[in-house]
């Protein structure tokens, strides 16, 4: 049975993203996009982070995150610092500026999910919840398999193993 999910995922995703960068720009915060946000919001859980670590929380690719650091660094948000342990590795930190915004982004956050779960029941919410984790999980298994050279096994992927 073919399913829509893949779809639906990336039309929620398209959207969350234009209404959350609308919602941003209505406090004032210009300065970074969805993606700079969610490497925001995990240095405001823990500030000076070595790249490496970075690319394994964030999921993006090396390049891809420096990219997109170097325009961070640009806009004022973060510094570059060699790391005091690891000469070669580079250690992330946020600038007064970046530590200013955490407010305003939590607030829209907060607002994210009452937008998400409007009209929800409480176990509905937890259901869809409980469901994304055990999607997101599948496919983090099957990525760190691919990497190690595994292939998928037959079914995996159909939908065959539904219960």
């Amino acid at each position: 049975m073919e399913t829509r999910t893949g779809f639906l995922i990336s039309q929620i995703k398209r959207v969350q993203d234009r209404i959350f960068q609308r919602l941003l720009q209505g406090r004032g915060i210009e300065e970074f996009n969805g993606a700079q946000g969610r490497i925001l919001y995990l240095l405001w859980q823990e500030d000076s982070v070595p790249i490496r670590d970075l690319v394994k929380r964030t999921g993006l690719a090396k390049n891809t995150l420096t990219s997109v650091l170097g325009r961070m660094e640009e806009a004022g948000l973060l510094h570059r610092a060699k790391n005091e342990n690891d000469h070669r590795q580079a250690v992330i930190t946020l600038t007064e500026k970046a530590r200013g915004m955490r407010e305003s982004y939590e607030a829209v956050s907060q607002q994210m999910n009452r937008l998400f779960y409007r009209g929800f029941l409480e176990e509905e919410a937890a259901l869809l919840d409980s469901l994304l984790d055990r999607v997101l999980e599948n496919l983090q298994e099957t990525e760190e398999n691919l990497k190690k050279g595994r292939e998928l096994s037959h079914g995996e992927g159909t939908g065959t193993n539904r219960k």
